[in-house]
């Protein structure tokens, strides 16, 4: 496949932790030109973490999508749409990847009525991904470039988020320390 083209996406939340997935190959790069959001919708309960066009960085994984077969990772994105990124936005495109696209939450389903809570699950497992590809350092970062924080569900002991990974008391913790440094708050199932 290293020789082969291929499309590809970039991921700059869950799609950041290969466990999630099986996309392959795929490199840890950082994309100009666009920030991480959270974003509420009328979808559901909890807002899901989306990508705008901005000023600034963010890091993140692009893997390829073999034969250009985007169906079941549409159906995982269902919520989002994607959008082209210029290679000269992303450090190091691989060479195998023809076509970069993004998915980002568009303001078709509007804004829900009250800003709900994001699940600890799901941002437990997009920092264990942060974490494997770009280190604590990678980590801070991933708390630092990401907009409209909102307060926490605290659901580890039961997981909403259908994705959610195991992670350990050191993980944990990492999360917890910049949740606390951010000031946001927790509240149990």
């Amino acid at each position: 496949m290293a020789n082969d083209l291929h499309p590809a996406f970039f991921g700059y939340g869950s799609l950041v932790n290969r466990a999630t997935h099986d996309y392959a190959p795929g490199e840890a790069v950082t994309l100009t030109g666009w920030r991480r959001v959270w974003r509420h919708t009328r979808l559901r309960d909890w807002p899901y973490l989306s990508a705008e066009r901005a000023d600034g960085q963010i890091d993140g994984l692009i893997a390829a999508v073999p034969d250009d077969n985007w169906a079941l990772l549409d159906q995982r994105e269902a919520a989002y749409r994607r959008h082209p990124v210029a290679h000269d936005h992303v450090t190091t495109a691989p060479l195998w990847a023809h076509r970069i696209e993004i998915y980002a939450v568009d303001d078709v389903h509007g804004v829900a009525a009250n800003h709900h809570p994001i699940l600890l699950s799901y941002l437990d497992t997009v920092v264990q991904g942060f974490l494997r590809e770009f280190g604590e350092a990678g980590v801070a970062r991933f708390f630092n470039t990401t907009a409209n924080w909102t307060s926490l569900l605290d659901d580890r002991a039961s997981p909403h988020y259908p994705r959610h990974q195991e992670t350990s008391a050191a993980e944990r913790r990492l999360v917890d320390h910049h949740i606390d440094a951010l000031g946001l708050k927790r509240r149990k199932v």
